[in-house]
Formats: C-alpha cells, structure tokens, sequence
C-alpha cells in the first residue's frame, strides 16, 4: 500500500485544478478487474505508440454517459466487458502527446468494471497487449502516480465500486 500523508488524497488533484494552466480535456477510462482465490486481479493494457502499461481509456462521444464510455473503450481496446460503475473511482492527469508532436493535458475519470467476458478476438487486438495482474504490480507497472494512487485505493475495497 502507498504510504505517507497524500497517499489516500485527492490533494494533489485539487492543486491542479487551483493552480491549473491549460485547459484539460476530459478523457474517461475502465479499471478491469476482477476477483480470483488469491484476491483481486486488475488488467492493464499497452498503449499503441510507447507499449507503456495503461487502463484502456479514450474521449467520450456526444451525449454518452461517461461510464458507459469508459466500458466501450474497455471493449474496442482489450475485448473486455461487464459490469461497469456508475460512479468514478477517481481521476487521473497526463500530458497526450499527439502524432503532430502537439501535448494535451487531459483529465481521465475512472470506473472500475467488473469483467465477466474477454474476447478472443477484438478491434485492437493487433495492436495491444493485455496482462492482469495483481493490484501491487500495476501500481509498479503504470507511469502516473496518481493513476498508481488511484488503483492502491481501488484495490483496498473493489466491494464498493460492483455496478
């Protein structure tokens, strides 16, 4: 478990937000997971450029619901689907570098989504890796520390966030 005294805060959000500078664009992402005898798994994914590790994650259409945005990304990313969250398990900031070379800062709401189907076959299956993994490595695996934040207290209690 992330320790010290933020560990468990949204502070450094909240600085964000006050102290800002560019607009951030809304992005929303799934946090797969699901319970096996040796506890809860979480699945990360590749990105298509870097191969870094991340939750699959992409910009909701007009009119959508934002969890239901996250659990389409889930499906055309890792051909995964269940029960997804209503509420956010919290939210995330990184900087999208886009193929222009051009940065975004970018907000991403999470939803936890319960799976209870993988495909063996899907939209980007050609162009990503899935792993699951235990919450402890996907803390080590992702690159933003308030998306590691963000998992360790996820997997504290998953309980609270079953659709």
């Amino acid at each position: 478990m992330l320790t010290g005294p933020f560990a468990n805060s949204l502070l450094p959000q909240s600085v964000r937000r006050l102290f800002g500078g560019p607009r951030c664009r809304l992005q929303v992402a799934a946090l797969p997971w699901r319970r096996t005898e040796e506890g809860v798994e979480v699945m990360l994914i590749t990105s298509r450029d870097t191969g870094r590790w991340v939750l699959p994650k992409g910009w909701p259409e007009e009119g959508e619901a934002l969890y239901d945005a996250a659990a389409r990304e889930a499906f055309e990313e890792a051909g995964i689907s269940g029960g997804i969250a209503h509420s956010s398990a919290g939210s995330y900031f990184y900087n999208k570098v886009h193929s222009s070379g051009a940065e975004s800062r970018c907000e991403v709401n999470v939803f936890p989504l319960e799976v209870t189907e993988i495909a063996s076959k899907w939209r980007e299956k050609g162009q990503r890796k899935r792993k699951w993994v235990k919450p402890r490595e996907a803390i080590r695996m992702v690159n933003e520390t308030d998306l590691a934040k963000l998992i360790d207290r996820f997997s504290a209690d998953p309980a609270r966030y079953v659709a």
